[in-house]
Parts: C-alpha cells; sequence; structure tokens
C-alpha cells in the first residue's frame, strides 16, 4: 500500500515539474540555435531612428551650421587655389578636398600646363565674401552651392621665368561658384568639391 503512494508522489511531481517547464517556456520563449537577424520589429525601429537621423542633420544645417561650414569653405577655397599654384605642377595639399573626377581634371590641367613648360605663380590675397548661393539634399548627399569672390595676384611663366601671361604685380579679382558635397550619413565630417561652375 505504502509503494503506491509513493508513485503517486512521484507522478504528482513530474506533473508539477512539466507544469512549471511549460510555463517558463511560455513566458522566456523558445531558442533555436543562433538568432542573429533582429526581429522585424526591431528593424523597423532602427530604420526609423537613421531616417531620423539623416532628417535632423539635413534640417540642422541652419545658420549656425552654415557659418561653421562656410568657415571651413574658405580655408578650403584658398588651400585648393594655391596648390595650384605650385612648382612641382603636383596637387598635394588640396587632394582629400576634391572628388575624383574634380581631382582627375586639376591634374589633367597640371599636367597640359608642365608640358608646355608652363608653371604659375599665385598669391592669395584674401577673400572678399563668400555666399551659400544653394543647399540642397539628395538621397543621402547633401550639396552646398557657395559663391567666392576673391583676389589674387597671379601669373604664367615660362621655363625661363618670363611672364607669359596675368601680372605677377597686379591684384586681380576672381569670382567662383563651387560645390561642395558630403555623405550626411557618414561618420566622416569633411565636405568635398565636387563642381565648379562658370
Amino acid at each position: 500500500m505504502s509503494y503506491s503512494f509513493e508513485y503517486i508522489d512521484i507522478i504528482l511531481l513530474v506533473m508539477i515539474a512539466g507544469f512549471i517547464f511549460l510555463r517558463l517556456r511560455g513566458i522566456l520563449g523558445k531558442r533555436t540555435g543562433f538568432e542573429g537577424k533582429a526581429p522585424p520589429k526591431f528593424e523597423e525601429v532602427l530604420n526609423k531612428m537613421r531616417t531620423e537621423k539623416v532628417q535632423k542633420i539635413n534640417e540642422n544645417f541652419d545658420d549656425s551650421a552654415q557659418k561653421e561650414f562656410l568657415e571651413g569653405a574658405k580655408i578650403a577655397y584658398e588651400t585648393i587655389i594655391t596648390d595650384f599654384s605650385d612648382n612641382d605642377n603636383k596637387i598635394v595639399a588640396s587632394k582629400p578636398l576634391l572628388s575624383e573626377e574634380i581631382f582627375n581634371q586639376f591634374n589633367e590641367a597640371l599636367k597640359e600646363r608642365s608640358n608646355r613648360g608652363h608653371y604659375a605663380e599665385i598669391t592669395f590675397i584674401g577673400i572678399n565674401s563668400a555666399i551659400i548661393k544653394e543647399h540642397k539634399k539628395i538621397d543621402k548627399i547633401l550639396n552646398v552651392t557657395v559663391e567666392f569672390i576673391a583676389e589674387v595676384i597671379t601669373c604664367i611663366k615660362d621655363k625661363d621665368k618670363k611672364v607669359v601671361s596675368g601680372d605677377s604685380e597686379k591684384i586681380k579679382k576672381i569670382y567662383d561658384t563651387w560645390v561642395f558635397s558630403r555623405d550626411i550619413t557618414s561618420a566622416n565630417p569633411n565636405w568635398q568639391l565636387v563642381n565648379t561652375l562658370t
């Protein structure tokens, strides 16, 4: 008789353990191997956060951001202009500031000048004004068009240091419209010159 009671106790314990297991499984869920992919709902939240971040960056190109941008654009402008006058006919300092297309265009111009046996002398006097004419976002790319008015002394000399164009003593006013661009989703804060308008 005592054996039957022991069997009943075991059966009851098994039933309780089974009930607890089922309850835990219902609460904690079932794991079936590596689950590297985020649940769809979580992906939606991440995508929304990324979209809001991009929109915020674009919307925050306010007066303060534009002022900060223009300070950098002025430095880039002077660096590129003066780099284009180096006697070794190589673009060095301004390379990171140029898109691949613009860099190639500048390089070709330098090669042509070098083949003629000419070199440029440019003395940068200063920038009179730098105005943002337009800024617009295309997908994840923000383009900013800047109109520069600057003063330089510039001339082209031959291998005998004879002036073939320009004036080595006269200050010349130049007008340039450049387009700078950056990927606003990138962690890289640098802008690049992507176009020069006439």
